[in-house]
């Protein structure tokens, strides 16, 4: 068990990250160190994850398109509406010598002459992630991160948790003082265009959309492995960078303060590292946090899969059978969706609570087995791996759609299609028929990788929640004085929650009610916050 020590008395939560006192309804940012309370605090546990620290090959052909993808870099939020194609041209970036208009060469890219195309979709994702354009303009002065080092391994595009939020996202750590060198955490979610943009402006972006899988790990080592140059700060969507510099570079940990995870895959890898104790730095789990749970899993995915099944297959919902793997908060917003759309929407659970909360939702609960031939989508979205296996793809009925919206590519056994009695046909990007020797077909998008991010886009605004609680948690960690965070994993207080919710209030025109002093006292409150436990999810 590990515990993270929280002051649940006093009204200053003792943090060091944006010190932002509310007075009055208005919000007082302070850059120093919280003062120690004299109260008790509470031990929160957190119990341990069991998941295995995978490791995976590094070696595939550069020009061939990887069909054997590392777990993690799955989730990409895509890039359908870009403006280029990784088919465009078939010169691999890395055998090109591109500089920008400063003369800087230091990335590698698809194309840097589509900055300018770039640039507009970042000015777009800027108008919906107020929250991140709010702490760079109250912060920059300050300058908390002056002299971090940060490198990231993200979904490089202009909008989305990575996407165009990556690429606001480092210009908003850039303003806060922070260096930064970025590589794309999927093979198929970096808009290029955006990448270009970023190159253009200085920054050390190596990625682009369609890499193989030698050169998904080429361009981390890009990121990681320069003369000159160390991180101090780690920011990890999926774990795949914090591998590979454990794997290859493990005397960096002795310079680096921190880890910033954002995806449940990362983070039960880190949970491993900790128990196992090979976690050598503090880690913050930033996907366990309010705001990422029930607004980027839940109402992101909610959007974004109807967005994704349209534009590979252009599906009508109305009437069809699907089966939802898993009732977590992403199928949660799966199921949503498309029961709205007028689809017979069936669940597969192993929790008890989950599952109660489908039957209760009006969703049948089933094993998959049991309605696997009359389905006409299957969507997966539980984590785990090897849920939709060769024997279900066998049974399915001809035309049906399969994909997965879980993080990892392990959740549909796509390797076990690979086999020479199966024919694949490609119909789209991202979309390929594989065909049975009886003529039956499925229609597997995005080899089994994550549909929203890798075949459309997501909600900027969604995404925006989950950068700002990425630049806290990277404020935090850097400046926490020694001896505060120890080699574990740790989440940010209710407090920097409901500051980052607070945040994106204003654009709704939303008016928070206020405590009076009785009521507060009454409900053993601070007026202020933070309202919920920090055990709360």
């Amino acid at each position: 068990m590990r515990s993270l020590n929280v002051c649940v008395h006093c009204s200053v939560v003792q943090f060091f990250v944006l010190d932002w006192v509310l007075e009055v309804g208005t919000l007082m940012p302070v850059w120093a160190l919280w003062s120690h309370s004299s109260h008790l605090c509470q031990q929160i546990q957190f119990a341990d994850q069991k998941q295995e620290f995978n490791k995976r090959p590094t070696k595939i052909g550069r020009r061939s398109l990887s069909r054997s993808i590392s777990q993690s870099s799955t989730d990409s939020y895509g890039s359908a509406a870009s403006y280029t194609d990784s088919s465009d041209d078939e010169t691999s970036p890395r055998d090109k010598q591109q500089k920008n208009s400063k003369g800087n060469g230091d990335f590698c890219i698809k194309n840097i002459k589509q900055a300018d195309f770039g640039r507009r979709e970042i000015e777009i994702a800027e108008q919906e992630m107020p929250a991140l354009m709010a702490l760079r303009k109250r912060a920059q002065g300050e300058k908390p991160l002056a002299g971090a080092k940060v490198v990231g391994c993200t979904h490089i595009t202009a909008q989305t948790a990575s996407t165009c939020e990556s690429a606001v996202l480092m210009e908003t750590l850039t303003a806060l003082g922070a260096q930064c060198r970025w590589a794309a955490c999927n093979i198929y979610s970096t808009q290029n265009e955006v990448a270009a943009a970023l190159a253009e402006g200085g920054f050390s972006v190596f990625a682009w959309k369609g890499e193989s899988e030698d050169d998904f790990w080429w361009c981390i080592d890009r990121c990681v492995n320069l003369e000159g140059w160390q991180p101090n700060m780690i920011l990890d969507d999926g774990g795949d960078l914090t591998h590979w510099i454990y794997k290859k570079y493990p005397n960096m940990f002795k310079k680096i303060k921190g880890i910033v995870e954002e995806s449940v895959t990362g983070v039960h890898r880190l949970y491993q590292l900790s128990k196992a104790g090979k976690l050598c730095v503090p880690a913050m789990n930033v996907n366990d946090s309010v705001t990422k749970q029930k607004f980027d899993n839940l109402y992101c995915c909610r959007e974004s899969i109807l967005d994704g099944l349209k534009r590979t297959t252009d599906v009508m919902f109305g009437g069809k059978q699907v089966m939802v793997c898993g009732y977590g908060e992403v199928g949660k917003g799966c199921c949503a969706a498309l029961k709205a759309m007028g689809s017979i929407v069936y669940v597969t659970e192993i929790d008890p609570i989950c599952a109660l909360q489908a039957c209760m939702d009006g969703f049948r609960l089933v094993k998959l087995n049991e309605v696997i031939r009359q389905v006409d989508i299957v969507i997966t979205c539980t984590g785990n791996k090897n849920v939709v296996v060769r024997e279900y793809l066998d049974r399915m009925k001809n035309g049906c759609i399969v994909c997965n919206m879980g993080h990892s590519n392990t959740e549909i056994d796509v390797a076990s299609l690979r086999t020479p009695e199966l024919t694949w046909e490609r119909v789209r990007s991202q979309v390929d028929h594989v065909i049975w020797p009886d003529g039956k077909r499925i229609v597997l998008l995005a080899e089994g990788r994550l549909l929203n991010l890798s075949c459309s886009t997501v909600p900027t605004f969604v995404l925006s929640i989950t950068a700002t609680t990425q630049a806290l948690a990277l404020i935090e960690l850097y400046n926490a004085p020694e001896g505060r965070y120890k080699q574990d994993v740790y989440l940010l207080p209710k407090k920097m929650d409901e500051y980052v919710a607070s945040l994106h209030l204003p654009t709704f025109d939303a008016h928070l009610t206020e405590l009076s002093d009785e009521q507060a006292k009454y409900l053993g409150l601070n007026k202020n916050g933070p309202f919920k436990p920090n055990y709360y999810r």
